[in-house]
């Protein structure tokens, strides 16, 4: 198990050579320090604590600053345990970067999903309404809420109430590409959270480390042509001046 942590950018869509769409979403990754690692022996259970996005030290608290300072590294924003590591693998402030997964590699994205303020049963549990002609009163009320008896609404019934702000995993997504230049990792599909938003992005707990074939993706960098260029000696023929030619004067002789 391996995982790191990064802020969805968006989607866009890359083509292979082969002519194919791939739909795609963007997520930078900043390097990933390990600011904690937690033992049986001290905590009972093995993990790793990754910190994300630095922040200033103004905002940071000095419980935060101090925590950051023994991985010696500045305060972070987001700080996340990645359960099930290999331990060895791993020391206090190490830097963990984009390249800690490879492409065709599959892996389950976690992150929160928009919220969307209170909603009633059609929007939230895409209910049906009701005719809305014929002199009905019905239209997009939450219905019967259950039996006479026991005289209360059962745990569970589908009412009207806050929807979205979920922490939601997609997973057996696949990695299409890592930019080591830019710290962007493309990931096929669509992941949960809003633009800007903390996403986890963890190895597939149901795919048993399965690498996928990667079709190569069309770039669209100039090529760099390499042209023989001929180096022409220019010689510099510097012509003698031409000589004036004298004229003589003649003097008339007054009679």
């Amino acid at each position: 198990m391996k995982g790191i942590l990064g802020r969805k950018i968006g989607m866009t869509q890359v083509f292979t050579k082969s002519g194919k769409l791939i739909p795609v979403t963007v997520v930078s990754v900043e390097p990933n320090v390990v600011t904690q690692i937690k033992t049986k022996e001290t905590d009972g259970y093995e993990a790793i604590q990754l910190g994300f996005d630095t922040k200033r030290e103004k905002l940071a608290t000095k419980a935060s600053a101090g925590h950051a300072a023994k991985a010696n590294t500045t305060p972070k924003r987001f700080y996340r345990e990645i359960k099930g590591v290999d331990l060895s693998s791993y020391s206090l402030g190490q830097e963990v970067k984009v390249d800690l997964f490879t492409p065709g590699e599959v892996v389950d994205v976690t992150g929160t999903t928009k919220g969307k303020g209170f909603q009633g049963v059609i929007k939230r549990h895409n209910q049906s309404r009701g005719p809305m002609g014929h002199g009905s009163h019905y239209h997009r009320r939450p219905g019967s809420m259950g039996t006479m008896r026991p005289m209360r609404v059962f745990k569970g019934k589908k009412l009207p109430g806050h929807m979205g702000v979920l922490t939601v995993t997609i997973q057996n997504l696949e990695v299409v590409a890592v930019d080591m230049e830019n710290n962007v990792i493309l990931i096929k599909g669509n992941v949960p959270g809003a633009k800007n938003s903390l996403v986890i992005i963890k190895s597939a707990v149901k795919a048993n480390g399965k690498v996928n074939e990667v079709e190569e993706l069309v770039t669209y960098e100039e090529p760099v042509v390499e042209t023989n260029e001929v180096e022409t000696e220019t010689t510099e023929e510097t012509a003698e001046p031409e000589e004036t030619p004298e004229v003589e004067e003649t003097t008339k002789e007054e009679n």
